[in-house]
């Protein structure tokens, strides 16, 4: 009963070491985030590496040719200076282009925050971190549209 005890209490020496906190911990070296707006899901897989942008398989420039669309995904990434610092593989799908790429954005934003959490404040106030609600309302019976009302005759 004794030894039981005894084997209960001591801690074998592989189990002892130095505990690293949050502070001390190294960021991942993948980081995987979701994005969303509208009907787009984009999907963002981060790693070190010089800058380099993968959608879908495709270069930034041939995915997005239009230069707002690849600017408003780059947001996040030129605010916090890390712009030549990651490369960034992406699978979006749904919705159109403007939604895929605010999709991203919002994708990449939580990427930013998983490796360095001091960037929340950023983020924040530009609003990238908070899903965007809105969607397209649905269209009512006895209408043409969701709010459009057939033309109305008096007589």
């Amino acid at each position: 009963m004794e030894n039981a005890q005894n084997s209960i209490t001591t801690v074998p020496e592989t189990l002892t070491g130095t505990v690293q906190t949050a502070s001390q911990a190294q960021p991942p070296s993948v980081i995987w985030a979701t994005g969303r707006r509208k009907t787009a899901t984009a999907r963002v897989r981060m790693i070190l590496g010089s800058g380099k942008i993968v959608i879908n398989g495709r270069a930034l420039e041939e995915y997005f040719p239009v230069e707002s669309h690849r600017e408003k995904l780059l947001q996040p990434l030129t605010a916090t200076s890390n712009k030549e610092r990651f490369d960034i593989f992406v699978n979006v799908k749904g919705g159109g282009v403007v939604g895929q790429a605010e999709a991203i954005r919002h994708g990449i934003a939580r990427a930013l925050l998983q490796f360095d959490p001091t960037l929340r404040p950023i983020l924040r106030a530009a609003g990238w971190l908070t899903r965007d609600p809105r969607k397209k309302e649905r269209k009512k019976a006895g209408q043409p549209g969701a709010r459009k009302r057939f033309q109305f005759s008096k007589r």
